[in-house]
């Protein structure tokens, strides 16, 4: 199987060109693929597929098996991955995933793309689409206890689920401990991407992120919108602001004309490779 590792501010995944390669079981294959000792290394495994309704399909499999509907920070590797590999000469394209289609915007130096903007969409906040466990309209900072701690939460689904707590110091914070306590809480019959931050000023948030079926990463793109989501709801932070995360910057609006958020941020090729997984 022929491969391109990339990352996005250090969420690195394993990209196959599914328009040329065939992937039989992707759950087992990203489980391997992803595992730093006996595989390649990642967080994940995405496929690169043709799709009737998009320029492109993205199917994206967590290093635990389980099939994830969106990453930001992935589609941002798939925008540069087609366009630098010419399978569209486009700057803009629409990407079908698992939590609808989402359209990417280019930047694009010597034929290789250094930046990329997504339109993410518009952010989820009613409780039984994210979905969370309550009668009310939204979830925005209510009490939740983990480990004998109580987080005030706010619950935003960005095509995927996330709790977003405000913590003191974010690189203090025990969150192999809380991380999982959080994701796999009753409250979420999904499970959730619990995303904790440090609010530093209204344009700038710092957070640490332990995601749904992979643990901790350095960054996760959809994390970082629902973190800039929950802060205009909870009043602590403007509509664009710089989610700073342990990887690198993002920058995350939320538009108040189209309601949608945008998320701006690089996206670089690591190496690209070849492995046998026994097909």
């Amino acid at each position: 199987m022929k491969f391109t590792k990339m990352q996005g501010l250090g969420n690195d995944y394993i990209y196959v060109n599914c328009l040329s390669e065939k992937v039989e079981n992707p759950s087992e294959v990203a489980k391997f693929v992803s595992d730093r000792h006996f595989g390649i290394g990642s967080d994940g495994l995405v496929l690169i597929m043709p799709s009737e309704i998009a320029d492109f399909r993205m199917r994206m499999f967590n290093s635990d098996g389980s099939e994830a509907e969106m990453c930001g920070n992935a589609i941002r590797c798939v925008g540069k991955y087609v366009y630098d590999n010419k399978l569209t000469d486009k700057t803009t394209v629409k990407v079908e995933t698992l939590a609808g289609i989402k359209i990417l915007e280019m930047t694009a130096e010597n034929g290789k793309v250094v930046l990329v903007k997504v339109d993410m969409g518009e952010p989820i906040l009613k409780p039984k689409d994210i979905p969370v466990k309550s009668e009310k309209d939204r979830f925005i900072a209510e009490p939740v206890e983990v480990n004998g701690k109580t987080f005030n939460v706010t619950c935003v689904s960005m095509g995927n689920p996330h709790a977003v707590a405000y913590v003191k110091d974010v690189l203090k914070f025990p969150l192999e401990a809380d991380g999982p306590k959080m994701e796999t809480h009753t409250l979420y019959p999904r499970k959730i991407n619990a995303e904790f931050v440090q609010i530093i000023d209204r344009q700038n948030l710092k957070m640490r992120v332990w995601e749904r079926g992979a643990g901790e990463t350095l960054a996760c793109g959809t994390g970082a919108c629902a973190v800039l989501v929950a802060s205009v709801l909870n009043g602590v932070s403007d509509r664009k602001a710089t989610v700073k995360l342990l990887g690198g910057d993002l920058i995350i609006e939320w538009n108040e004309k189209d309601n949608h958020v945008y998320m701006t941020g690089p996206a670089v090729k690591v190496f690209d490779g070849e492995i046998d997984i026994g097909q």
